[in-house]
């Protein structure tokens, strides 16, 4: 059974994104973004909501034509495009590059989806994951701590009444100073 697996790089205070959307403390080098193409390349599908998957198509779709870009870029462009997506939006009317649109998220069609073959679902976008969170729709959580305190922006987190019990299944250092910390779900949600 294929498991929602989130997928997020987060500062070391919890932030996604700085003010205005910056991402540039992200420490995205090329063994970690080599191994961001090796794990999402194994996925089934990309579940986005919809500040996500515009941030992503804004880049992604023709990366690679760029001479210069390093070979990651290159490789993931391939893989985003080719990969099914679903993106969770009310306002999204058409869409390219392999792309679903989903007004709302059923826990019954993502757990149909769980049931299909193929590899793990990856979920991105702290709003959408809110909803997957709040549905116990989350097996597994891959944060990617960047060595960065941002202060302020968009945290990955909101304050909730959510517990949740996890279990560290993986931690990896990488050279920049990337941490993975890789949690499995061990129990199903309860109020706080």
């Amino acid at each position: 059974m294929k498991k929602v697996v989130l997928f997020m790089s987060v500062s070391v205070d919890g932030f996604i994104a700085g003010p205005d959307g910056d991402l540039g403390w992200h420490r995205v080098d090329e063994e970690v973004h080599a191994h961001f193409n090796e794990t999402l390349s194994a996925m089934s599908a990309f579940l986005d909501g919809r500040v996500t998957w515009e941030l992503m198509a804004d880049f992604w779709p023709t990366a690679d034509a760029d001479p210069e870009a390093p070979a990651p870029i290159v490789e993931f462009s391939r893989i985003w495009r080719d990969m099914p997506k679903v993106v969770f939006s009310r306002s999204l009317s058409t869409t390219d590059w392999n792309t679903t649109v989903r007004r709302e998220v059923s826990a019954p069609e993502i757990r149909a989806m769980c049931d299909q073959p193929g590899g793990d679902l990856a979920l991105g976008g702290a709003d959408l994951a809110a909803t997957f969170l709040s549905m116990d729709l989350v097996d597994e959580l891959r944060l990617y701590v960047h060595p960065a305190l941002v202060g302020r922006g968009k945290r990955l987190f909101a304050a909730g009444d959510l517990v949740r019990d996890l279990e560290l299944v993986e931690s990896r250092a990488f050279g920049n100073g990337v941490v993975l910390m890789r949690y499995a779900r061990v129990s199903a949600v309860t109020a706080a």
